[in-house]
């Protein structure tokens, strides 16, 4: 398994316009063959800040989605919303069990 994470900054005019393009796609996102789940976080202190969370089967499944026509036309309307360049992480969970918790 593959966890996606993208961080977005976006102009706070612009924060509603890609609210509805996400809540458009994100059924075909969830869809796509290898994608497990995806959701949308946004910041508490900063309405601008958001987050997608994305779990895919494997990293074949990732590339083959952000080669996808939909993922290229989907991403450059993305973009002209942004007020920062966005940063993404592709990472794996690690074993619960191997992580003490602190308190």
């Amino acid at each position: 398994m593959i966890i996606r994470i993208v961080k977005m900054v976006f102009r706070k005019e612009d924060i509603p316009a890609f609210l509805r393009l996400f809540e458009e796609r994100k059924a075909t996102i969830r869809s796509f063959e290898g994608c497990r789940h995806v959701e949308l976080w946004q910041s508490i202190s900063d309405d601008g800040i958001c987050f997608t969370y994305s779990i895919w089967e494997n990293e074949a499944a990732l590339e083959a989605y952000r080669h996808s026509d939909f993922f290229q036309e989907t991403w450059s309307q993305t973009k002209l919303f942004f007020r920062e360049k966005a940063m993404a992480w592709s990472v794996k969970k690690e074993s619960a069990a191997a992580i003490p918790c602190l308190s």
